[in-house]
């Protein structure tokens, strides 16, 4: 391993909009750490090049982003436990000459949860998640891990919601989306994986009036901070978890991979980020 001090960066096409620099950077400094974060902007017909080289451009490791996830899957050398299982990687890191990978969609969910919505898997066990593409499947096996009895998927294509609870069989069913309200009616935790609500796309336009009020709603959009559906969650009570949480939360094992330290998500870094959004509207 070089001598230098220790780099990392976020990989991605495109990728100046991600916030993972100033996350980790505030850790750096935070934890006296003398080493750096930055982004790499890769082509997808670049990218395994650019991994297979990762070392030899000083770097530790790195997140991955759109659109690359599947291709770190296949690249990485070793794979934990949770990317096998999803067959996709948001976290590389170079350990004994080997290239690793990761998935950490599945603890920054957990672990956003654990945090802002303590006793969430206590209440009850049934989840409705919306959507069905990478994200949900990460949701679903993160419910499962906690031992949710029933998890329904919703999607406005139901093809591939069959598609997705058919990957995970017992205990995970897809639903039409039609049938939500009757979904919600005895759910205790709901979570939008969708893009829906995000800034510059169409709202979810769903009803939580026949959510349990024990119910926890959980959106992973964290553009804007306070979704529609947050808004609503909020409005009648409800505890919500916001997307920001679970990218926070999420990139915690990375860092402690290239920079050896675990850091901690604070309210300090919590309104740095917090800021950053509001300041891009």
């Amino acid at each position: 391993m070089s001598t230098n001090p220790p780099c990392a960066c976020v990989i991605g096409w495109p990728v100046k909009h991600s916030r993972s620099p100033l996350i980790h950077t505030y850790w750096l400094e935070k934890l006296g750490i003398e080493g750096s974060y930055g982004r790499a902007e890769v082509a997808p017909a670049d990218f395994p090049n650019f991994i297979r080289n990762l070392a030899d451009k000083g770097y530790r490791g790195g997140n991955v982003t759109l659109p690359h996830k599947e291709m770190a899957y296949q690249l990485a050398t070793r794979r934990t436990e949770r990317a096998e299982r999803l067959q996709a990687v948001n976290t590389l890191w170079i350990e004994g000459g080997e290239l690793w990978g990761d998935n950490t969609d599945i603890t920054g969910l957990l672990d956003s949860l654990d945090a802002e919505a303590k006793g969430w898997d206590k209440t009850g066990g049934k989840a409705v998640v919306l959507g069905a593409g990478g994200a949900a499947r990460a949701i679903v096996q993160a419910l499962l891990l906690r031992n949710i009895k029933e998890i329904l998927i919703l999607n406005r294509t139901q093809e591939r919601a069959e598609e997705l609870a058919r990957l995970f069989g017992s205990g995970v069913t897809a639903r039409p989306w039609q049938q939500l309200a009757e979904c919600l009616a005895d759910a205790d935790l709901l979570v939008n994986t969708t893009s829906l609500g995000m800034t510059g796309q169409p709202l979810l336009d769903i009803d939580l009036s026949g959510l349990p009020s024990h119910a926890v709603v959980d959106d992973i959009v964290y553009v804007p901070l306070e979704t529609p559906l947050l808004a609503q969650a909020r409005a009648r009570g409800l505890r919500s978890v916001g997307g920001l949480s679970m990218l926070l939360h999420k990139a915690v094992p990375g860092f402690e991979h290239w920079f050896g330290q675990r850091p901690e998500v604070t309210p300090e870094l919590r309104a740095l980020i917090e800021a950053d959004v509001m300041s891009a509207k």
